[in-house]
C-alpha cells in the first residue's frame, strides 16, 4: 500500500516542486516589475480572488466531494456508466460556473466593494485610494474567467488522479506560471499599466491548463460530452457533499480573504507584504501538504467503499493510510517550519529584493512570514485530517469545525488589531491550529484515526533533528547587512549552501536516531496503542 503511495507522492511532489520553483520565479519577476506599493496591492488583490477559487476547486471542495462518489462508480467496473457520470457532472457544474463567471465579470465593482471595502469607501468619498477601486474592478473582469477554466481542470484532474495519473494535474499549474512570466517580461513593457499585462497572464494561464488536460482525458477514454443533469443521483450526491465542503475545507482561504478586507484599511503595502510572505509559505505547503493530501484521498475513498466486503481490514487500511499521511507531514513539515523561521529574511531578500522591492519591504514581509509560519504544520495537517472526513462522505462535521475556526479567526483579528498586518497573519495561524485540533478530535472520537505512541516517538525524533538543523543554520547564516551587500549570485550561492547543510544535518540526525526508509514503504504499519 504505502510503497504505491510513496511513489505517487514522489511524482506529485516532483511536479509540484517544478510548479513552485516557477511560481517563485514568477513572484520574483512580479516583485521587480511592480514592487510592494499601490500598483502591487491592486494586482495582488485581483489575483487573490481567482487564486482563492483555484484552491477551493482544484485542491479543495470539488475534489473532496467528487472523488469519493467517483470511486463508487469505478468500483462497478462499468466504464460506460462512469463516462456518463463524468459527462453529467461536467455539464451541470460547468453550466453553474458559467453563470457565476459572467455575473462576476459584469458585477466586478460589487466584488471589489465586498473584499476591498477600504478602497470602495475612498472611492465614494473621493479619497486617495479611489483609483485602487477602479483599477481592481477592471482587473477582475480579466482574471475572473480563470474560474471557468480551473473548474474543468479540477474535474479532469480528479478523474485522472483516480486512475493513478497524478502527474498531469500536478504539472498544470506550471503553465499558469509560464504564462504570467511571459506576459510580465514581454507584454508588460509594451503597456502603460503593467498590472493589466499580469492580469492577462492569469487568463492565458487558465486557458492553457484547460487545453492541456484534454489529450490525457481522451487517451484515458474519459473525454465525454458535458450534459446538464441537475437531478441525476450522482450529481445530487456531489451537490450535497460539495456545498458544505466548499466552506469546510477552505476555511483558511476564507480567512485570507477576510484578512484582505481588513488589510485594505491598513497602510499601503500591507496586502503586498502579506502576499509575499504567504507565497513563501505556500512553497512547502503545496510541495508537501497538498501533494500528500492529493495522493491519499483516492486511496482513502477506496478503503471506505470496500468496507462492505471486509469492514475490519478496510478500517485498518484506512487508519494506516491516514497514519502514513500524518507521518509524512511531520517528517517534512517540522523541518520546513524551522528552516523558514531561520532563513525568512535571507529568502525574501534573495528572491524579491530588486527593482521596486526594497530592504524595508524585506523586513516588513519577514514579520508576517514568521507569524504565518507558526501555523505551517497546522495548515498541512488540516489537508490530511479533512480527507479523513471527506473520504467517508462526511462533509457536515468539517463545516461545523470550519465555522468555529472562522469565527475564532475574526475574534483573533480583533485582538490582533494593535499588530497591524502582522496581527492578521498571527490570527490566521491560530485559527488554523484550532481547526486542525478540532478535526483530529473528531476523528479520534469516531475511532477513525488516533495518533499512536509510535507516531509520538517519531515526532520527538523529527523535532530533535529539526532543532539541531535550525541551530546549525542559525550559526552559519550571515547577518542581514551582509546579505544586503552581496550580489544576487552570491546570495543564491549562500542560500543553496545553507539548504544543503540543512538537508545533511537533518537527514544525518534522523539516521542516528534510528529512522529508516522502511518506516514509509512497509506494506502495513504496525498496530500500536493510540493516544
Amino acid at each position: 500500500m504505502s510503497k504505491r503511495l510513496l511513489k505517487s507522492g514522489i511524482i506529485v511532489s516532483g511536479m509540484t516542486l517544478l510548479s513552485r520553483v516557477l511560481g517563485l520565479l514568477r513572484d520574483v519577476v512580479i516583485a521587480h516589475l511592480i514592487g510592494a506599493g499601490a500598483v502591487a496591492d491592486v494586482f495582488l488583490f485581483a489575483n487573490r480572488i481567482p487564486n482563492f477559487l483555484r484552491r477551493l476547486f482544484a485542491e479543495g471542495a470539488f475534489s473532496q466531494a467528487f472523488v469519493p462518489v467517483l470511486a463508487e462508480y469505478q468500483k462497478s467496473g462499468d466504464l460506460n456508466k462512469t463516462r456518463e457520470f463524468i459527462g453529467k457532472v461536467s455539464g451541470t457544474l460547468g453550466g453553474l460556473v458559467s453563470i457565476v463567471t459572467i455575473l462576476a465579470m459584469l458585477g466586478s465593482p460589487i466584488v471589489v466593494a465586498l473584499f476591498g471595502m477600504g478602497w470602495f469607501t475612498d472611492w465614494l468619498n473621493n479619497g486617495p485610494d479611489a483609483h485602487k477601486f477602479e483599477q481592481a474592478s477592471l482587473l477582475l473582469k480579466i482574471t475572473f474567467p480563470y474560474l471557468w477554466f480551473i473548474t474543468f481542470v479540477a474535474l479532469s484532474g480528479a478523474v485522472l488522479n483516480s486512475i493513478g495519473k497524478f502527474g498531469v494535474m500536478s504539472f498544470s499549474p506550471v503553465l499558469l506560471n509560464i504564462a504570467m512570466i511571459a506576459t510580465a517580461l514581454f507584454l508588460a513593457p509594451q503597456m502603460d499599466n503593467p498590472d493589466l499585462a499580469l492580469a492577462i497572464g492569469i487568463f492565458l494561464g487558465g486557458l492553457l491548463q484547460f487545453l492541456f488536460q484534454i489529450p490525457f482525458m481522451k487517451q484515458a477514454g474519459l473525454l465525454v460530452k458535458p450534459k446538464w443533469a441537475w437531478h441525476d443521483e450522482g450529481v445530487t450526491k456531489i451537490r450535497k457533499l460539495m456545498l458544505p465542503a466548499l466552506f469546510g475545507v477552505s476555511v483558511s482561504q476564507i480567512n485570507l480573504l477576510l484578512d484582505t478586507v481588513i488589510a485594505s484599511f491598513l497602510m499601503t503595502g500591507s496586502i503586498s507584504w502579506l502576499y509575499y510572505s504567504d507565497r513563501l509559505l505556500e512553497f512547502p505547503l503545496g510541495l508537501f501538504g497538498i501533494a500528500i493530501s492529493t495522493v491519499i484521498l483516492p486511496t482513502l475513498s477506496r478503503h471506505h467503499v470496500n468496507r462492505q466486503d471486509n469492514s475490519v481490514q478496510s478500517a485498518l487500511d484506512f487508519r494506516n493510510t491516514m497514519d502514513w499521511g500524518v507521518r509524512m507531514i511531520l517528517l517534512l513539515g517540522v523541518p520546513a517550519a524551522v528552516g523558514i523561521a531561520v532563513l525568512a529574511k535571507p529568502m525574501l531578500l534573495t528572491l524579491f529584493m530588486r527593482g521596486s522591492f526594497t530592504l524595508h519591504d524585506v523586513h516588513a514581509a519577514s514579520y508576517s512570514l514568521w507569524a504565518f509560519n507558526a501555523g505551517l504544520l497546522s495548515f498541512m495537517l488540516i489537508k490530511i485530517f479533512a480527507n479523513g472526513y471527506y473520504a467517508r462522505q462526511d462533509t457536515k462535521t468539517p463545516v461545523k469545525i470550519g465555522v468555529i475556526a472562522m469565527v475564532s479567526n475574526m475574534g483573533f483579528n480583533v485582538l490582533a488589531i494593535p499588530f497591524g498586518y502582522v496581527g492578521l497573519a498571527m490570527a490566521s495561524a491560530m485559527s488554523a491550529t484550532l481547526n486542525a485540533c478540532l478535526l483530529y478530535r473528531g476523528l479520534a472520537k469516531a475511532e477513525v484515526y488516533r495518533f499512536s505512541h509510535k507516531s509520538a516517538l517519531f515526532l520527538a525524533k523529527v523535532f530533535a533533528a529539526s532543532v539541531l538543523m535550525g541551530t546549525a543554520l542559525s550559526y552559519y547564516t550571515p547577518g542581514i547587512e551582509q546579505w544586503a551587500s552581496m550580489t544576487f549570485l552570491m546570495r543564491v550561492h549562500w542560500l543553496a549552501w545553507l539548504i544543503v547543510l540543512a538537508v545533511l544535518v537533518y537527514g544525518g540526525m534522523l539516521i542516528l536516531l534510528g529512522i529508516r526508509k522502511s518506516a514509509f514503504i512497509a506494506g502495513k504499519f504496525e498496530e500500536t496503542t493510540a493516544i
